[in-house]
């Protein structure tokens, strides 16, 4: 069993080890953490390297800690924000168009809970790349886990991980950014992606 925190669109590494995980259970029983992968991630735009943040609505408010599966999203026009960023950075690559109305579905949809936003961005990569990968979701928190890629989920994770480069769509003017979420590869390479993640 590998252990992953489901994140909101995530990072190439954390596909990378998806692939090649051959049961994934999502743990969602942690305690939220801020400034994480969970509610943020990053593109390529014409400016270099530009964060999506998805805002949380009850960490601030509820003392004490809270579990993963209760986080609350603020329902402002973020939805609209991320689209948008995301045409205007992607609109002339070469995939954008074949995938641009299933995606656009999450950004579309009425979320209460930040995990259904981080589990429906799983199933849109896993159908985009024909992945067909199940997965569980963990009743009680796992302290000790054999494959344990909970890592990811951290900005500042030290992935001693080698990515192999693709072209990007602001490259020449910015160099290659390594790590972006998933979406960068998908619109650069379609489904040639899975080559980049095996």
């Amino acid at each position: 069993m590998a252990l992953f925190i489901p994140t909101y669109f995530s990072t190439i590494a954390q596909y990378t080890s998806i692939v090649n995980s051959s049961s994934i259970t999502f743990e969602v029983e942690e305690n939220y953490q801020k400034q994480s992968y969970r509610n943020r991630c990053y593109i390529f735009g014409a400016n270099g390297k530009q964060l999506l943040n998805i805002p949380i609505s009850n960490t601030n408010k509820i003392s004490g800690k809270i579990k993963m599966r209760d986080v609350v999203v603020e329902n402002s026009n973020w939805q609209r924000q991320h689209y948008k960023s995301l045409t205007t950075a992607y609109n002339h690559s070469p995939f954008f168009e074949f995938y641009k109305d299933d995606l656009q579905f999450i950004f579309t949809k009425k979320y209460k809970y930040l995990l259904d936003i981080n589990i429906d961005s799983f199933h849109f990569i896993n159908d985009a790349l024909e992945l067909s990968k199940k997965y569980n979701i963990s009743k009680t928190y796992n302290e000790n886990a054999i494959n344990d890629f909970r890592y990811h989920a951290a900005v500042k994770n030290n992935d001693k991980t080698r990515y192999t480069p693709y072209i990007q769509m602001f490259e020449a003017e910015n160099g290659f950014l390594e790590n972006l979420s998933i979406l960068d590869l998908l619109f650069m390479e379609g489904p040639n992606s899975i080559n980049f993640l095996n």
